[in-house]
């Protein structure tokens, strides 16, 4: 088995890890149908990835009268050892699919859809991969994932309009293929709407330490940036405190959220600029509602973006002109047109450029 992450990610305490047996049935009841998910570091209140997943699975629940904790249930991961024991768990009550949220679950998910061919998964946020770095599609697993590029050369646009000093960052959790489309994304949006302002990039290495997410909005901030973008988890939550800490001494600086509207994340200094919403929750109902259905897309990626509305900009809007607003429609409609293609790594934004 693949070992591409060695450390082990502190989350919140594990809810619910023992399950019943629920037996699979075809999926014409909703008590017949079980629904389990398994979350990465961030932990299902991270006001991010895992809350906005899990949205989705709660919503199909109750719009199909399914009891929380026995039809849909999710267990919350200590660390990196936990993730096949806790979809073991699923598999052995029967469940009748299982989701691991985020690329940190791909060697887990890979182990137990080997083990138990009858069990269906969904890996939300990646691909399976090979030894080579190669796509490995299961019969049994679903790749969701999302045109995270697409939403964040929105931002991108919006941070060159917004910016007064010509200078903006990007902070990253881990530095991996996923997190390198949200800023190329948002390297490119920049470049298209304003190629004179310079862009700072950093990594943290980790989704789960607001502190070095402090340390480095500081540093951007200091060099000049006044507009940062985040893609961080957790960590995200050292910028956003260190811009209100700069907002009450008078500072002029901006934070754009991620996969959430984190509007309320700026208050009461209201530093949310906007936020690049990732709606996983859209996914989420949606691979439940095709698997109830007995159309489970298995051995096959599903890929999410602008078209799907599962990408776009966050329903608050308070911070942002006319005139910006109708600059990201304008980009919008071009993507999703196909006149622009975003570019999501570091070799095609190099060769990025618009006409």
């Amino acid at each position: 088995m693949k070992k591409r992450w060695a450390l082990a990610l502190p989350v919140v305490l594990a809810a619910g890890t023992v399950l019943g047996a629920c037996g699979k049935g075809a999926g014409s009841n909703s008590s017949d149908f079980h629904i389990g998910m398994v979350t990465d570091q961030g932990g299902i209140d991270d006001k991010s990835f895992n809350q906005s997943a899990w949205e989705g699975i709660e919503k199909y629940g109750k719009d199909h009268d399914m009891k929380k904790g026995t039809d849909f249930k999710y267990i919350q991961s200590t660390s990196q050892s936990e993730f096949e024991p806790n979809l073991s768990k699923f598999v052995d009550a029967d469940y009748d699919l299982t989701y691991g949220i985020g690329f940190y679950l791909e060697d887990a998910i890979q182990q137990m859809a080997e083990e138990n061919p009858k069990s269906r998964f969904a890996l939300v946020d990646s691909l399976l991969l090979d030894k080579n770095s190669k796509p490995v599609f299961l019969d049994n697993v679903v790749n969701i994932t999302f045109r995270e590029e697409q939403g964040s050369f929105l931002m991108g646009v919006i941070a060159a309009k917004q910016t007064k000093t010509n200078k903006v960052g990007f902070v990253g959790g881990a530095n991996s293929p996923l997190i390198k489309k949200f800023e190329n994304g948002f390297k490119a949006g920049v470049k298209a709407a304003n190629p004179k302002v310079e862009v700072y990039s950093q990594y943290a290495g980790s989704f789960n330490e607001a502190d070095k997410g402090s340390t480095i909005a500081s540093a951007m901030y200091d060099k000049g940036a006044d507009v940062i973008y985040t893609a961080a988890g957790g960590t995200g939550n050292g910028v956003f405190t260190e811009a209100k800490n700069r907002k009450k001494k008078g500072q002029d600086v901006w934070v754009i959220g991620v996969d959430r509207d984190q509007y309320q994340e700026g208050m009461p200094e209201n530093v949310t600029l906007t936020s690049m919403v990732k709606r996983v929750d859209v996914a989420t109902y949606d691979i439940s509602k095709r698997t109830e259905k007995g159309n489970f897309p298995g051995g096959k990626e599903i890929v999410y973006g602008l078209k799907e509305n599962a990408i776009g900009l966050a329903p608050t809007k308070k911070n942002l002109s006319k005139e910006e607003l109708a600059v990201v429609d304008e980009w919008k409609k071009k993507i999703s047109d196909g006149e622009v293609s975003v570019p999501k790594t570091d070799d095609e934004f190099a060769s990025f450029s618009v006409k």
